[in-house]
């Protein structure tokens, strides 16, 4: 910083709009106790630094950047009298931390009346004393309503994604349910048809000859093939006609349990060829049992395998057991998101998966980034969903960008009216009807992707293509450590107020 010391006029410090009601006396005090600095193009405070002073530009022309990634963003630049920044928070003391929120720079020869940040609190609560409470009272109930509908929307999404889940493992249970209560059955009836076999006039060789059919027909149930309908339908009809040749009572209803079991024709010339004819029908009753058992048993199995497949998805999306920060493979997350949330997609939203697996794993904090794919999808569903039809495409991308990954999510829906696209990431901000969105949604997911994550969150949107684009570093800075914690990224953002220039 290249600045020089300059005499103050109070006058001229009265001639700014943030101090042109002050009396005679309170501009000599600011003069007395301020001071007027000159500065050469350059840095003039740097974001992170400790809060120490507060600027009132006299003349010249100032830029705001912000910390993105490992970018400075520029978000202000004006020339305009009397703009302010710095410590503009001091008034609160301790209870907010006193950094700078943004970078300051100069970019010609530019005069600045500075005042220290105790002094600018002493002056505060000394001559606004009713002005600073209300600031006060303003801050502090913006901040705690903001945490309350942050937590507010937490509980939503939490139990939205429950009932989806719910809804998820109704499915496959039931599945289980109804094939135990038919296996039950048909184990029954296989012990009646094999008192009966018992019963027969059938030689030991006879019976030695059906157990070991028995097993074979059960290993080509575990191999069976997958058939189109087109293909199943022609092997139904060949097997009902071979069973009405053999004179075996209802071959049209065991033929579809043979063609989903993956036998065939050959395999029942087989099994004629091996035992006698008088036996042939009780034989292929006892097959019919023993595959539908088998195709029983692969539906629980089936179900069994969905249900545990949705408990690791949950596990995997609230990211039980594992450390907070850590280097995640997105494509997991992604995974687990979409499975949690398929209940709330539907079936009219395709879901296109567009993944680059080459990527290498990125330091993240795993639960908060699953909250933010559980925004933006949520969003962009929405979004599909006010169509009117309801039906359209999301798809979600992976790639490399330079030094960075990019996940994108984009939707077919409707888009963002260009108006409103610079607000969308502004707490209490929504589209959506009264009662079903909070507005802290995208405010959420860009305070965890910028301010947690050091990456970026982008926006792209003409009507039928609207792409949200999250920039994650493939490397942690150097800053990083594991102790970050909510609540210090919450305590970074609360301090975003009116740091700019106004």
């Amino acid at each position: 910083m290249n600045a020089r010391a300059m005499s103050c006029d109070p006058h001229e410090i009265g001639s700014l709009f943030l101090f042109e009601k002050l009396s005679p006396e309170q501009l000599g005090r600011l003069c007395t106790e301020g001071r007027v600095e000159r500065f050469d193009p350059g840095p003039v405070y740097t974001e992170g630094d400790p809060a120490t002073c507060f600027y009132v530009m006299i003349e010249g022309t100032v830029v705001l950047y912000r910390r993105v990634g490992g970018d400075d963003v520029e978000v202000s630049r004006t020339s305009q009298r009397g703009v302010y920044a710095g410590a503009m928070q001091a008034y609160l003391g301790d209870r907010v931390p006193q950094t700078y929120v943004n970078s300051m720079r100069v970019t010609e020869p530019s005069r600045f009346f500075v005042l220290s940040a105790q002094a600018f609190a002493d002056i505060m609560q000394e001559w606004f004393p009713m002005a600073a409470h209300l600031l006060e009272g303003l801050f502090f109930g913006a901040k705690n309503t903001q945490r309350a509908i942050g937590h507010r929307e937490r509980l939503l999404a939490l139990g939205s994604l429950s009932a989806g889940l719910t809804h998820e493992l109704n499915n496959p249970a039931a599945a289980a349910v109804r094939a135990t209560a038919a296996l039950r059955e048909r184990v029954g009836k296989m012990r009646h048809k094999l008192a009966v076999i018992a019963q027969g006039p059938y030689s030991r060789e006879a019976l030695a000859d059906l157990i070991e059919i028995q097993e074979r027909t059960a290993e080509r149930v575990a191999k069976a093939p997958a058939l189109s309908p087109l293909e199943a339908s022609d092997r139904e009809d060949e097997l009902a006609d071979w069973l009405d040749d053999h004179g075996i009572p209802e071959g049209w209803r065991i033929a579809p349990t043979f063609v989903q079991a993956g036998l065939d024709t050959d395999w029942l010339e087989q099994v004629a060829a091996t035992v006698a004819e008088d036996i042939l029908p009780g034989a292929i009753g006892w097959l019919n049992y023993t595959v539908e058992t088998e195709l029983l048993m692969d539906e629980i199995d089936d179900s069994a395998t969905r249900i545990s497949h949705l408990v690791d998805a949950a596990k995997q999306y609230a990211q039980l057991d594992r450390a907070p920060h850590r280097d995640v493979d997105v494509h997991e997350l992604l995974d687990s998101t979409l499975l949690m949330l398929s209940g709330k997609i539907g079936p009219r939203v395709r879901v296109v998966k567009d993944y680059d697996r080459s990527l290498p794993e990125v330091p993240a904090y795993p639960a908060e980034l699953n909250q933010v794919w559980t925004n933006l999808i949520d969003n962009a569903v929405a979004a599909i969903g006010s169509t009117g039809g309801g039906d359209g495409t999301l798809t979600v991308r992976t790639a490399r960008e330079g030094d960075r990954l990019l996940v994108e999510f984009r939707d077919t829906g409707p888009g963002i009216p260009e108006d409103i696209r610079s607000r969308i990431f502004d707490p209490f901000f929504t589209t959506k009807p009264v009662g079903e969105g909070t507005g802290l949604g995208l405010d959420i997911s860009w305070r965890i992707v910028v301010n947690k994550h050091h990456g970026s969150l982008q926006v792209e949107s003409v009507p039928g293509d609207t792409r949200f684009q999250v920039l994650l570093p493939l490397t942690a800075p150097e800053t990083e450590t594991e102790t970050e914690t909510e609540t210090e990224t919450e305590a970074e953002s609360e301090t975003e107020t009116a740091e700019e220039p106004v």
